[in-house]
């Protein structure tokens, strides 16, 4: 049998990694070693020159040059996390090392997290909440200003694979959807039954607004105070993407100036806020500790996509998660 180790963080293995799904591994490869961390790596030097397959995910190690003259055997990587950007350098690709991850399994949370986020929003229960706690009054919100979710109009910043999700989730709730990417085609916006805008128009007329985009350098702040401003009243903005997407002090300006807006915010820049960052006591802001990925259970879901990929590569079929260098530099 070829020979696999597993390398990352022992905090999240056997979550990841249940004893079921290792099993179930260790019937297709040899897994001889214990769980390689930052810590013991370098006991095992000799026993990482025949290992092929390597299992990862959160607190992996960094795929270097350095690392990889130490395991000249190396053929794939099956990496149970989202993005590898933390993980693979270009010598990865330069040696011929495959690489396969749960980025799209993990997008199955974010995108059920953003449906229940938005579905909420547009029945305007951040603002409701709030206004029952402040005035402890509980007045039937039939009679309370609100969006409803019948033909509201949601916009999509990005039809990345959690754009798409998100998208398709929203389906049966009879929305209209808008999104900006410039990488879409009309053929796949029709599919999705979405309308391809600019990223003005997008934010001018959507009562939600929820951010999907990679961090590039392109996208890098992309969404700052003239953008933010320009949103409907009542309607709110949910980033679970990447927190520098957004200039976060002109939202923040933003924010304070219309206190019927609200943003939802998964993700911020730095994270996580500074102690004294106005996002902590701003009444219209809903802090989540990055918690729209894999939680919980969740995560035994990524470590069974390895399974199922593994199991694909050893009967020389198609991979279904690989990435490539060229889908990696615009991997989110």
């Amino acid at each position: 049998m070829k020979k696999a180790a597993f390398m990352m963080h022992p905090a999240f293995f056997e979550d990841v990694y249940s004893e079921e799904t290792r099993s179930k591994i260790g019937e297709q490869v040899s897994v001889d070693l214990p769980l390689i961390t930052d810590e013991n790596i370098n006991e095992y030097r000799e026993e990482l020159k025949s290992v092929e397959f390597v299992f990862s995910g959160w607190g992996a190690p960094l795929f270097d040059e350095a690392l990889l003259d130490q395991m000249p055997s190396l053929k794939v990587i099956f990496y149970a996390a989202g993005t590898v950007r933390q993980v693979v350098t270009p010598e990865v690709w330069n040696r011929g090392i495959r690489v396969t991850t749960a980025s799209t399994i993990n997008a199955i949370p974010v995108s059920q997290f953003t449906l229940a986020t938005i579905l909420f929003s547009l029945k305007n229960g951040w603002q409701l909440m709030r206004k029952v706690r402040k005035e402890k009054t509980f007045e039937n919100g039939v009679f309370q200003p609100s969006l409803g979710i019948y033909q509201a109009t949601i916009g999509l910043v990005s039809m990345s694979s959690i754009g798409r999700d998100v998208a398709d989730l929203l389906a049966p709730f009879g929305v209209n959807i808008l999104a900006y990417d410039p990488f879409v085609s009309q053929e796949e916006a029709d599919r999705y039954n979405v309308k391809m805008v600019s990223l003005e128009e997008l934010f001018e007329e959507s009562d939600i607004v929820s951010v999907h985009t990679p961090l590039l350098d392109a996208t890098r702040h992309m969404i700052g105070y003239d953008l933010i401003a320009s949103m409907k009243e009542l309607s709110t903005l949910i980033n679970t993407a990447r927190g520098a997407i957004i200039k976060e002090d002109e939202m923040i300006q933003v924010l304070q100036e219309r206190p019927d807006l609200t943003a939802v915010l998964d993700v911020t820049d730095p994270e996580p806020p500074l102690e004294d960052s106005p996002l902590y006591t701003l009444e219209n802001v809903v802090l989540t500790p990055h918690i729209a990925g894999s939680v919980g259970g969740e995560k035994k879901r990524l470590g069974d996509s390895m399974l199922a990929e593994v199991k694909r590569y050893l009967e020389a079929e198609e991979l279904d998660y690989e990435i490539t260098e060229e889908s990696y530099k615009n991997e989110a």
